[in-house]
């Protein structure tokens, strides 16, 4: 979970994709239908959509899939009123955790966050007590076999990426770029022009720095991260944990 294991976490977050893909797609289609229905069905027009258009594609959600969700949402016939919330808590070693939820039903989505936070060690904080810890960045990762570092720099520059790290392995060679949020399509736009592979993207929740955790606390803290992925109004979870 350090900065320098983010492979192992890009391909854990596969599996994890792979094994829950139902619950997976629920989610994204949550977040496209908010997206069309607040932004209209464009994702050209309407980046949030094109962000959630992104993630459904990236956990191999099919195309009609994504297209049912877009005209649910533009067309009206989700009547449920989602919003966006963050909670922000602490898992054990003095892990900083982020949540962000969609919900319809704020006191329900409160309760199982507590619930999953208690039943590991953790405690759920105020708003802004862990946030600041954590910018948020584009990343953008690229994989493939036959990459060459310098091909991967070069294309990553000329986008306007400010930096890039590689996080493969012997099996695998890939690459985090990393972007300032606001120029994370362009970015990633011009990479696939330039037939760069990306295999995962997303604007994420990065750690200023780490903090080491492991035995018992190592495994509380991804018990912790797991429970959460798995509550229905849950979107994303992102931790300050290290190795």
């Amino acid at each position: 979970m350090a900065k320098h294991n983010k492979w192992s976490k890009v391909k854990h977050r596969k599996a994890v994709v792979d094994k829950r893909r139902g619950k997976v797609w629920t989610k994204v289609s949550k977040a496209i239908i908010v997206a069309a229905r607040h932004g209209g069905p464009d994702p050209d027009s309407n980046l949030a959509l094109r962000y959630a258009i992104d993630e459904g594609r990236y956990a191999n959600m099919p195309r009609d899939t994504i297209e049912r969700a877009i005209k649910k949402g533009a067309g009206g016939e989700d009547t449920s009123q989602y919003e966006s919330i963050r909670y922000e808590g602490y898992a054990p070693g003095g892990v900083a955790v982020i949540v962000e939820a969609l919900t319809d039903n704020r006191t329900r989505t409160i309760g199982e966050v507590r619930l999953a936070f208690s039943d590991h060690d953790g405690s759920v904080g105020a708003s802004g007590c862990v946030s600041y810890l954590f910018e948020s960045k584009g990343q953008i990762v690229v994989s493939g076999e036959g990459l060459s570092e310098d091909r991967v720099m070069e294309a990553a520059i000329e986008a306007g990426a400010v930096d890039v790290e590689f996080i493969g392995d012997d099996e695998t060679p890939a690459w985090m770029i990393s972007t300032e949020p606001a120029a994370f399509q362009t970015v990633k736009a011009q990479l696939e022009k330039a037939k760069l592979p990306v295999s995962d993207a997303e604007i994420a929740m990065v750690p200023a720095t780490y903090i080491s955790v492991t035995g018992e606390n190592a495994e509380n803290v991804a018990e912790l991260v797991e429970a959460l992925e798995d509550l229905d109004d849950v979107q994303k979870v992102w931790t300050n944990a290290g190795d």
